[in-house]
């Protein structure tokens, strides 16, 4: 019971954490104050969970494994699919996505990259082997008993909380699905209207997120028509790009070239027109000219140029 106890401790303290420097970020970025997270409470409950997930596989694989590397490679992998599964379910539930990685280098469906799974990793490297034993040590300063009413009072307020913020994103959903907009940036508009115009829960909500991104049908049968057109676009150019290389390629053949296929078209055509038997002594002078004179030009040495002097 106390190794849970102390989980559901951990997971608050690490949410807290990432909190903390979810507002620090933000600030740096938009130069104010910005209650993040989808409680409207200080806490980020997907840094908690990580946190407390980390902790409880390396703790099941310490008799096993328990090294930097292992650490590092379990905390990448979990933190990655937290991640990851909280992005897919808000999307699915709400039609919103809260973040978006599509422009970051080796992305995962714009919901996770690899830059934020190093940091998972690194991450989950401190967690295990330097805030963990110093947390563990602090929370075995307080009696079981207390920790326990700590740990039920925080669980009560968290339930509070996520019950206010549903209905929060509810409203949003009503919002999005009920809008006419055809782009993400029109419906953030009419959503930033709708929860601004209400209680400090809702107006909080969308300073929070002022880069989410609205995903309805709408959107997305748009989205299909532009990427659908930008494919057709690209064919379209190729196939010019195409007609153009082969006419430049045409223009730049070799005249030798051209005159060695004629001459050989013509040979083709002799042959066909020709008989030796039937043949007039004028036309047996003229084939024996013409022998005679292909004679010479195959063999006739190619002299090179000299390079031309710079």
């Amino acid at each position: 019971m106390a190794y849970w106890i102390d989980i559901v401790l951990l997971f608050f303290i690490y949410a807290f954490a990432g909190w903390c420097m979810e507002v620090v970020l933000k600030y740096i970025q938009y130069h104010r104050f910005i209650n993040r997270g989808f409680l409207t409470g200080p806490l980020c409950p997907i840094y908690g969970c990580g946190a407390a997930l980390i902790t409880i596989a390396i703790g099941n694989l310490a008799s096993v494994e328990s090294g930097l590397v292992m650490t590092f490679a379990l905390s990448f992998v979990i933190c990655g699919a937290v991640e990851y599964l909280t992005s897919f379910i808000l999307e699915k539930i709400f039609h919103a996505r809260w973040w978006d990685y599509s422009q970051k280098p080796m992305n995962l469906h714009g919901r996770v990259w690899i830059g934020n799974l190093i940091l998972f990793g690194l991450a989950g490297i401190a967690i295990i082997h330097i805030a963990n034993p110093l947390l563990y040590r602090l929370l075995g300063l307080l009696s079981l008993r207390a920790r326990e009413v700590v740990a039920a009072a925080l669980l009560l307020t968290l339930a509070v909380d996520f019950v206010i913020s549903f209905f929060v994103l509810k409203l949003v959903k009503v919002g999005v699905d009920s809008s006419e907009a055809d782009n993400t940036e029109e419906i953030s508009k009419e959503v930033r209207q709708l929860l601004t115009n209400r209680s400090y829960f809702y107006s909080r909500f969308a300073d929070a997120y002022p880069d989410v991104v609205y995903r309805t049908e709408r959107v997305q049968a748009r989205m299909a028509a532009v990427k659908a057109e930008a494919e057709r676009m690209r064919r379209e150019a190729e196939k010019r790009l195409d007609a153009q290389a082969e006419k430049v390629a045409a223009s730049l053949e070799p005249s030798y070239l051209i005159r060695t296929e004629l001459i050989g078209k013509q040979e083709q055509l002799i042959g066909l027109l020709y008989d030796e038997r039937s043949a007039s002594d004028e036309m047996k002078q003229l084939k024996a000219e013409i022998d005679r004179q292909k004679g010479r030009l195959e063999s006739r040495a190619i002299i090179k140029r000299p390079a031309a002097r710079r």
